[in-house]
């Protein structure tokens, strides 16, 4: 039976309030077994709905499930979205508070900066190149609200797929020019080498993740705008950290970015 309105304005309190008080919740397909992926969607929008009448603003996207192997492993077929807001981007020289988080992990991306709005049903890589002004290093910090990080597609994509803060790297390059199909990345946690991959790991090129979203938000009518930030995908699996760690991730030609994590207890 689909959720009514009420049932969705139940999730999306019951969602935002466990991110403000910052503590774990159980997942919302316990109660909602028949959430569907339609559904998720629209409780996502009216949480990000309701971030913005608490005065946070949207700067852009970022694109989950970017792996064949994870996609395999969750039993779909295409990626997932979720949407950032400018309170979730954090300044690589002020360190994260702990005390903010849950239970965070770090992945690396690379950000694209868009150059004008840009929507459509048949968006290629390339159109998404020519419509990027700048691609930068970052580092995705997520921080699922939900009990040990478990969760079924649906339940993440209603908390805006475990969006929690960014961190964007200040070297920011023209796309045309690197090899944006082949970056190497290594990414350490206090000095010790954590993962290594390559740009490639997503969707086989970083501007087809890109693509896929536009794609998926023209279905609805909507697009990407002038200066958004789209983070294209993790290109490793995601590192845990605690108070008092530092996060360092390299790329070739690209550069770096990092943070640093404290604890004001």
């Amino acid at each position: 039976m689909p959720l009514t309105k009420g049932i969705d304005n139940k999730i999306v309190g019951y969602l935002y309030s466990a991110e403000k008080e910052r503590r774990e919740v159980e997942k919302i397909t316990d109660q909602y077994p028949e959430l569907n992926l339609e559904e998720a969607y629209r409780i996502q929008e009216k949480l990000i709905q309701k971030r913005e009448e608490d005065g946070c603003r949207r700067i852009g996207l970022k694109i989950g499930l970017t792996s064949k192997a994870k996609q395999e492993m969750m039993g779909v077929h295409e990626a997932i979205y979720g949407y950032l807001t400018d309170d979730m981007l954090t300044l690589e020289w002020e360190p994260i508070d702990f005390q903010e988080l849950i239970h965070p992990k770090a992945e690396p991306e690379i950000a694209f900066m868009i150059g004008e709005d840009f929507q459509g049903t048949n968006v290629t890589a390339e159109d998404v190149l020519r419509v990027t002004k700048y691609v930068a290093p970052a580092i995705e910090i997520i921080d699922s609200r939900y009990i040990n990080f478990k969760f079924t597609l649906a339940d993440v994509i209603a908390d805006n797929c475990s969006s929690s803060k960014f961190v964007v790297g200040s070297k920011w390059v023209s796309p045309n020019t690197l090899n944006l199909a082949d970056v190497g990345m290594m990414m350490s946690k206090n000095g010790e080498i954590a993962q290594t991959s390559s740009s490639a790991a997503v969707l086989g090129h970083p501007a087809e993740s890109v693509a896929w979203l536009v794609n998926k938000l023209g279905e609805v009518g909507k697009g990407i705008k002038k200066g958004d930030i789209i983070l294209s995908g993790a290109i490793s699996e995601a590192i845990s950290f605690a108070p008092n760690d530092s996060i360092l991730v390299q790329f070739d030609e690209l550069g770096s970015v990092s943070f640093s994590c404290k604890s004001s207890k």
